[in-house]
């Protein structure tokens, strides 16, 4: 084959697997609406199972579920006969994927599944089948055509039960009002719960490690304070401990452009009145877009408790540390 024939040979595998694909809008019917209505009622959880590669998908299916609100795990038919049957108990629902609707070993386990008198969704590409005609719910999944062009390996058949998959678990997604926060909630380590879970109080400075001076403190102690703290600035408090201002790297290139005796001069007189600050409370990820929309770059944000007086500090590499950017 020459790389023409390599690049038809590939549009053809889409083109027939997005015809398959499209023909499942028509099959989303009362029995898909009935699929659904089942898993919302059910009180257990969803067991889902398939042989070969339908296993792989059902194994997918499994996960989008449980990522989205409805708890899920895959069970093995062959390994379900020896022991596994155990994992389904009589709250749960099964749903069995097979495109023959004869596989074997998900109709040896048919009579214990039941038996249990668990309501079962079946997937098939048959609804004469077995598997379509003992489920207690039928999801049409069959393809006119496999994109493999010698009708044998899963290939259109098995997109098709994923993304049946995926309308059924989107659907499910809606109809309990799943949120993005939710969704962060089973996804910590993720990008995305970084962003919605993550809080400025989880990754911020305190205690000793706050780069802090007075008012009346000179622009020489300032500069040590930030120098020991690392952060690229220092907040700087009135008698009270309230925030009065802060003095940033940029503060200082801005000040060294004056003649100024750095030794004598007083911070007051030099730093930033009324900076930008966060709270504890406040998303990582809105810190951010604090920090991108006034372009503090160098410098970083105090964070102050209700009456304005500093109970930590940040900067933009304690975000990217923190995995939010």
């Amino acid at each position: 084959m020459n790389a023409q024939d390599i690049m038809n040979s590939a549009r053809r595998v889409i083109d027939i697997e997005a015809a398959a694909v499209a023909a499942l809008a028509a099959r989303v019917d009362t029995q898909f609406a009935a699929a659904a209505e089942t898993l919302i009622a059910c009180p257990g959880r969803v067991v889902v199972t398939g042989m070969g590669k339908s296993g792989h998908i059902a194994g997918k299916i499994a996960a989008t579920l449980a990522s989205t609100g409805t708890p899920a795990f895959f069970v093995h038919p062959g390994e379900a006969s020896h022991g596994d049957l155990g994992m389904i108990t009589a709250q749960d629902v099964v749903i069995a994927l097979s495109y023959s609707g004869e596989t074997g070993e998900i109709l040896t386990i048919l009579p214990l599944i039941k038996r249990l008198d668990v309501p079962l969704i079946a997937m098939t590409g048959n609804t004469q089948s077995t598997l379509a005609q003992r489920a207690d719910v039928h999801l049409d999944v069959a393809v006119e055509l496999e994109a493999c062009p010698l009708e044998l390996a899963p290939t259109s058949s098995t997109t098709a039960a994923l993304v049946m998959g995926d309308a059924l678990a989107i659907a499910l997604l809606e109809a309990r009002h799943f949120t993005a926060e939710d969704f962060a909630r089973s996804h910590p380590g993720g990008a995305l719960g970084r962003r919605l879970l993550l809080t400025v109080g989880d990754i911020m400075h305190t205690g000793d490690e706050l780069p802090l001076v007075s008012a009346d403190a000179r622009l020489r102690e300032a500069l040590l304070e930030m120098s020991a703290k690392g952060l690229g600035m220092t907040g700087v408090v009135d008698g009270d401990g309230r925030l009065a201002g802060v003095f940033t790297d940029g503060d200082l290139r801005r000040t060294l452009d004056h003649d100024i005796d750095i030794k004598h001069a007083g911070i007051a007189e030099h730093m930033t009145r009324s900076p930008k600050t966060v709270t504890a409370d406040m998303l990582a990820a809105e810190a951010v877009r604090l920090l991108q929309t006034h372009r503090i770059g160098g410098g970083g944000l105090l964070v102050v408790d209700a009456d304005n007086r500093p109970q930590g500090a940040l900067n933009m590499q304690d975000l990217l540390r923190a995995g939010v950017i």
